[in-house]
């Protein structure tokens, strides 16, 4: 069984514009430190940021409003606590502490996610999926039930009947669909909105690529100051996670399906 937001989910909408503002931040800096929650709904975005980065206020409200469309920009920006900043003086160590897990996608997760890929494709608006053996869940706002049946004949679709949703409807926060991310990796602390020095980025990405590569679950855990994660140095486990995060276009895109 498992679950699946599409980018327009309202808690999507505010893991993209954090991952955005993080993406602001590394074209500020080569490796900065930055922390950012969101949090938008009803014509509202709030953002409190924690950053080394000098980071540009327009720029991160020009950010918001082309993810979310014409809201009410409120910004907070502080410079991240000199002790967590200080750990990373002298090369990437662990951040904080930490238990991480990554598990080999099933074969059910991969197929809701390619439905839900295939149905955004289509209607690019907020939706929520869900499967669990052979019953199927579509709720997909700004489209026709019957448009929707015809792709997927058997499937429940829309069972309150046709819908518009988004932030004028409801509420979203950065990191609260983390299932939807993660599949069953979920562990603690959050993917988005972090720089890679932070192990919920980095050490979640390298135990889900590490479960996808040996097909086994992976466990992990790590404290404060480690140098080294799964007998690897952590300056590694950061670049592998780079190299990830990268390949999909950066945090912003990153944050727009999560891990699958």
């Amino acid at each position: 069984m498992i679950e699946k937001v599409n980018p327009s989910h309202p808690d999507k909408v505010a893991d993209r514009i954090a991952g955005a503002i993080v993406d602001l931040a590394y074209a500020a800096e080569e490796n900065p430190k930055i922390a950012v929650e969101v949090l938008i709904g009803h014509g509202v975005c709030h953002a409190i940021i924690e950053t080394t980065a000098e980071l540009d206020k327009e720029s991160i409200a020009e950010a918001i409003v082309r993810i979310a469309g014409e809201v009410l920009v409120d910004l907070y920006i502080t410079k991240q606590d000199k002790h967590l900043s200080d750990n990373q003086a002298d090369g990437f160590r662990c951040g904080d502490n930490g238990i991480f897990k990554g598990m080999p996608l099933t074969q059910e997760q991969k197929e809701l996610s390619s439905i839900a890929h295939c149905i955004y494709g289509a209607y690019p608006y907020d939706g929520k999926y869900i499967l669990d053996g052979i019953r199927l869940i579509l709720c997909q706002s700004n489209a026709r039930t019957d448009d929707i049946d015809t792709m997927y004949p058997g499937a429940e679709i829309n069972p309150l009947g046709d819908w518009t949703g988004g932030t004028d409807v409801d509420t979203g926060a950065t990191n609260r669909k983390l299932g939807s991310d993660m599949a069953d990796s979920v562990t603690g602390g959050g993917l988005h909105g972090k720089d890679l020095s932070k192990a919920d980025v980095s050490v979640n990405i390298y135990a889900f690529l590490k479960a996808q590569e040996t097909g086994n679950p992976i466990e992990l855990c790590c404290a404060i100051g480690d140098d080294t994660v799964d007998g690897k140095p952590y300056a590694e486990i950061v670049e592998i996670a780079r190299k990830y995060v990268k390949s999909l276009g950066g945090f912003e895109k990153f944050a727009e399906w999560g891990l699958f």
